[in-house]
């Protein structure tokens, strides 16, 4: 059996953490996947308190969480801060996802 790789954090995705403080708050990047969205899986990006059972990506203090069930779901994928015209956000770059919506946190497998 092939163990799963976990996702990758760029550094511009941990920078912004810093810049918001998210770990002087106690805080993670909480990435999960969930049922639903325009193509039937969709991607939950918040701040929240680490769980016991999360794959904790960590660098420079700051930490980014994927809880046990999400895990496969994002299986190589890059985790990253972008800045464009229509706002700045975290985005996945998902190696899984077959389709994606144009929300851009919706996908399909």
């Amino acid at each position: 059996m092939q163990l799963a790789l976990p996702p990758k954090v760029t550094d511009r995705a941990f920078a912004r953490l810093a810049e918001i403080g998210a770990a002087e708050e106690g805080n993670a990047l909480r990435v999960a996947v969930e049922g639903g969205g325009c193509s039937g899986f969709q991607y939950e990006i918040k701040l929240d308190t680490p769980a016991e059972d999360d794959l904790v990506l960590e660098q420079g203090g700051e930490k980014v969480v994927v809880d046990s069930v999400s895990l496969p779901f994002l299986e190589n994928a890059v985790i990253d801060f972008t800045e464009e015209l229509i706002g700045a956000r975290f985005v996945i770059d998902n190696p899984n996802a077959t389709s994606s919506c144009g929300c851009g946190t919706s996908f399909s497998m």
